[in-house]
């Protein structure tokens, strides 16, 4: 009985994969000695819209490592709108998984580094069109947003002066964004820093220090000396996120 539960089970898992997404982008992307250990599996229906980019995996390369549209929340239903664009450069430091539904965007001459243990839920977006840097074990609950655009130029009025378009975002080591997070461009996180629900992030916070809870719109400070339990979850993680 045992025996026939575990062949279930891996049977399930590998249907689950997206097989000719998954060899095409191995094999496009990667050098062949990497790709053939397939770090990167795709599940569910997704659409590829730019795979052109340069993508580098700085780390010991292994089977399912990276994995986009990896069922590891509450949620089991894929809406099948994942779609990525990565015309531009995209490193991972480890491994690294994106929820269902989401959105990866990444233009050419933009680059991106992903730290191990990165994680991105369900229907979460990130837009960069300069550069953005995700420290390890950076979590990002579903339906949040990274951008570091405005998109469309914005002018002073008075003075005609044009803004800045864009500028780099950098979430600092175990940074923990909740559910529906907007972060804008120039935003900057401390090591071990955490958002709460429905916030959003548009500025330097590394200031005001480590361990700590920001949240409103725009976020600031609401608590000090308080962060996720990453010595117990770290622990966890191999089980939860390992394929």
């Amino acid at each position: 009985m045992t025996n026939s539960r575990s062949i279930y089970k891996k049977l399930k898992f590998y249907l689950s994969i997206n097989w000719v997404k998954t060899l095409r982008f191995n094999f496009k992307t990667l050098p062949y000695a990497q790709a053939r250990k397939l770090p990167v599996l795709f599940y569910g229906k997704v659409r590829f819209q730019d795979i052109s980019g340069e993508f580098i995996i700085d780390a010991p390369v292994h089977f399912g490592m990276i994995g986009f549209g990896q069922r590891y929340e509450k949620n089991t239903v894929h809406k099948g709108i994942a779609e990525i664009a990565l015309g531009g450069k995209v490193v991972f430091k480890g491994m690294a998984q994106f929820g269902k539904d989401y959105f990866v965007c990444v233009e050419r001459g933009a680059s991106v580094e992903f730290g191990h243990m990165f994680g991105l839920g369900t229907e979460g977006k990130i837009v960069c069109t300069e550069k953005m840097t995700f420290g390890k074990y950076v979590r990002i609950a579903s339906e949040s947003r990274i951008v570091d655009t405005d998109f469309h130029q914005m002018v002073n009025t008075v003075t005609n002066e044009k803004y800045p378009l864009s500028a780099p975002v950098i979430l600092g080591d175990y940074t923990y964004l909740s559910n529906r997070v907007s972060v804008l461009k120039g935003t900057i996180t401390p090591p071990y820093c955490t958002v709460s629900a429905n916030s959003l992030c548009n500025k330097d916070y590394t200031a005001l220090g480590e361990n700590i809870l920001l949240g409103g719109v725009p976020a600031k400070l609401l608590k000090e000396h308080i962060t996720r339990d990453w010595k117990t979850e770290e622990a966890l993680f191999d089980k939860w996120m390992k394929v």
